[in-house]
């Protein structure tokens, strides 16, 4: 599966950070302690086949839901098998990185791209924000290599 990423560096991270990784995301959003956004509306939608877009995918899986609160309950559903790759984002060196994720719902491949600014660990105190980037159908299907840590055995 390739992605166009012309502002970004990609890498793997070990299954151990990934899991780190979303225990915290997990445990943020359940305490309560966590803001998420949703970019319902890229500038990369504009010229995009709409059954890829954020705003068609969400309404499809989840219609009549309120949206935020259908991301902070699915989010914390995804696990390290699920897991594609972290990003850094080089427009906005400052923040900390992308993680993404890929997920079937009603049988199709879905992509997932977050960041999550955990601001207690950096001493800002207040809430955590979580940016829900995608959250849509995948425009090519996955592939078993498309997921590092799907199938292997030990953290």
């Amino acid at each position: 599966m390739n992605f166009k990423r012309s502002n970004k560096i990609k890498r793997i991270e070990q299954k151990e950070d990934v899991i780190t990784y979303l225990e915290r995301l997990c445990y943020s959003i359940k305490s309560g302690q966590a803001k998420v956004t949703l970019v319902n509306d890229r500038f990369v939608d504009r010229d995009r086949d709409q059954k890829y877009t954020n705003r068609y995918t969400l309404h499809k899986l989840f219609p009549d839901e309120d949206l935020v609160e259908a991301l902070k309950r699915e989010l914390p559903l995804l696990r390290v098998e699920d897991y594609i790759e972290t990003l850094k984002d080089i427009r906005e060196t400052k923040r900390s990185d992308f993680r993404v994720f890929g997920k079937k719902y009603d049988g199709k491949d879905v992509y997932i791209k977050i960041r999550v600014e955990l601001l207690d660990q950096i001493g800002c105190g207040g809430d955590n924000h979580i940016l829900v980037i995608s959250f849509h159908f995948a425009e090519n299907n996955f592939v078993d290599d498309s997921f590092p840590h799907k199938g292997k055995r030990g953290v």
